[in-house]
């Protein structure tokens, strides 16, 4: 075979993947049945130089999303830094159309680029209306119904959480060498050019048409659609606090932009010029790590080594050898692990001040700064694959992200985003004035929990179950929002209804554990649901788990049910933990423990799944936020499905 043939093949092959920018949507976001990509109504394509990256939105408020609060929610995003960005504080409410920015993390998900997001259906809502009307183009009806599982595509009830794939990008290696440092997706309006969004951020206009793979002579865009907008530093408040234009009277149709000024078209040919010879470089190297793959076989090695050429940042190899079973593990990693950065064992000395007793967190977690930033470094002596095989394919701001790796001398340093207000046990079980949460707060973690185990249940592939959930393993970050941590345990829930035995290695945490695994091995989603509802309890009684059990000394739901079925709301004031006392809306709170009760059945069948109890928990957190508190219990009743 003449490979130098293949290897032509193959780089004329991947010139356009390789030199394209992303491609603008254009008129495609109501064409809801397209499965076409031509024109990003999937997503953009996950062809930068990171698989994640920090990214930016904007957003035009509009009723009910018009607080910080409410945007953070609509798009899972961090409040303190939505406020810091645009300048106001965190109780701001923004006047209607008011630009807003929003800070978010961009990741690859599959084939795409985007940061996921959870949505409850209202009445009349529609694929088409929530991506257009509600988040105004920042998600399209394609990639909605695509994400969302099937019984859910041909039609939308009130009271269904749907999965949302916002619309990001990360920037090129052409793009970063040129000082693109950040994408923002701007959401276009009515009678906006290419040249006066450039000019708002401050960007030249060939700069931006390159972005999107417009050009001089291809240049309209239109309302309800993203412009990704390259940046070279964050967006500040003061660029988009200028007058917006207001939208049309409702005869009126979507018009082409004006051509961009020429001061652009000057410069449009440097960067395709940029682009072309950055490709062809990138194309030289790719062709010649193919011809060397070919060839690899047949040479001999003169000792083992890992295989770290596809991890970003890797600068020389590591200086010890690892065993057989560690580089093996490189190896199969090697090819998915592109989102993470490697980090030599020097850069994490660096980090944590010689892994200084003053920067350890707990047990073997430290604390470190990289770059500037924060981040928990956990040191982990055996096997990782299982956690850094799961935290790779995950994308959802109630699971902790794994950012980056390192090893040396047989132990492995996972690098994971920092929470500031750590554990939740720290918090739940310190009757400290200073650390008191009231009602809302502790119902938003059970939230936040309850989403981040529905995706695991449900997006992932396939279906992960945590195994390990407790009140140590979920971390609080500066907003009180709750992450979801250690996935050493967790396993795929493949098999029969996601059962299948095990051996009797029965591993987890005293008191979260559920009846059917302690006691045939057996692992379903259902185990997760189980301890959620431990840690429910956990959370609105007070009490650490060990003294629950003392206290009953029999199944927790035997004691719960009598409960709840006669004098319910006396007897949740009776167990409700003391420093809410007389600060909490008492038929909501029957409600909490009866579902707490539903989740603490002995057998699993009667246990609902995760996405029920989800869902039950966003009304009832919808109607304590409201101030809705007289509601029908009935209705929050969860059957088990």
């Amino acid at each position: 075979m003449n490979y130098s043939i293949f290897i032509s093949i193959f780089l004329i092959s991947s010139l356009p993947i390789i030199l394209s920018q992303q491609p603008y949507i254009r008129q495609a976001t109501t064409q809801c049945e397209s499965r076409d990509n031509s024109t990003s109504v999937l997503g953009y394509t996950c062809n930068g130089a990171s698989r994640s990256c920090q990214a930016y939105l904007t957003f035009r408020s509009q009723p009910p999303f018009t607080s910080v609060s409410t945007i953070s929610t609509l798009f899972s995003a961090n409040s303190s830094q939505i406020s810091q960005l645009n300048s106001v504080p965190e109780n701001a409410v923004f006047e209607t159309n008011r630009m807003v920015l929003v800070p978010i993390t961009c990741s690859c998900s599959g084939p795409y680029y985007q940061a996921n997001t959870s949505y409850v259906v209202q009445q009349n809502d529609t694929y088409l209306s929530i991506a257009n009307a509600t988040l105004q183009g920042l998600s399209t009806c394609q990639a909605l119904i695509v994400q969302n599982p099937d019984d859910l595509a041909t039609g939308l009830f009130p009271g269904e959480i749907i999965r949302v794939p916002l619309r990001c990008a990360c920037p090129t290696r052409t793009q970063i060498d040129d000082g693109v440092n950040y994408l923002l997706s701007y959401l276009v309006t009515w009678n906006q050019f290419v040249s006066t969004i450039s000019e708002l951020f401050r960007v030249d206009t060939g700069r931006t048409l390159a972005a999107n793979g417009l050009s001089e002579q291809d240049f309209n865009i239109y309302p309800f659609t993203t412009l990704l907008v390259p940046l070279q530093d964050p967006p500040s408040s003061t660029q988009v606090t200028a007058p917006q234009p207001p939208p049309p009277p409702s005869s009126a149709t979507p018009l082409p932009s004006a051509p961009p000024p020429s001061g652009g078209s000057r410069r449009t040919w440097i960067y395709v010029l940029v682009g072309v010879l950055g490709g062809i470089v990138l194309l030289s190297t790719v062709g010649v790590i193919i011809f060397c793959l070919f060839f690899r076989k047949t040479k001999q090695k003169s000792k083992p080594v890992p295989s770290l050429e596809s991890f970003e940042s890797i600068e020389k190899p590591l200086e010890k050898e690892v065993d057989e079973e560690s580089q093996d593990f490189l190896e199969s990693i090697s090819s998915l692990a592109l989102s993470l950065k490697v980090y030599t064992f020097e850069e994490l000395k660096s980090a944590t001040q010689d892994f200084s007793p003053s920067c350890l967190i707990k047990g073997s977690v430290y604390c470190g700064t990289i770059n500037g930033d924060l981040a928990a470094i956990k040191k982990i002596n055996g096997d990782v694959s299982k956690e850094i095989n799961l935290l790779n394919k995950i994308n959802h701001f109630n699971l902790i992200r794994l950012s980056g790796v390192g090893f040396n001398q047989g132990n492995w340093y996972l690098v994971y985003e920092y929470a500031p207000n750590g554990a939740l046990s720290d918090w739940i079980h310190d009757k400290s004035e200073q650390k008191m949460m009231d009602w809302n707060k502790r119902l938003q973690i059970v939230l936040d929990v309850a989403s981040g185990l529905n995706y695991l249940h449900r997006y992932t592939s396939p279906p992960h179950v945590h195994k390990d959930l407790n009140s140590s393993n979920v971390l609080l970050d500066r907003d009180f929002r709750a992450k979801i941590a250690n996935f050493g345990l967790a396993r795929s829930a493949e098999g029969q209804e996601g059962q299948f035995a095990l051996t009797r290695h029965i591993v987890g945490t005293k008191g979260y554990m559920a009846p059917e695994y302690l006691e045939n091995g057996l692992i379903s989603p259902k185990l997760d649901v189980y301890a959620f509802g431990v840690l429910m309890l956990e959370i609105f009684t007070g009490k650490e788990v060990s003294l629950l059990y003392e206290e009953v000394n029999m199944q927790l739901s035997e004691v719960l049910t009598p409960l709840l079925n006669e004098n319910g709301q006396e007897n949740v004031r009776k167990i409700m933990d003391p420093l809410l006392q007389g600060n909490y809306p008492s038929e909501l709170a029957l409600v909490v423990f009866r579902l707490i009760d539903n989740c603490l059945k002995k057998d699993l069948s009667d246990r609902p799944n995760m996405d029920d109890v989800f869902q039950s928990l966003s009304r009832i957190s919808t109607s304590s936020l409201s101030g809705g508190w007289a509601i029908s219990i009935s209705e929050h009743r969860t059957a088990p499905r």
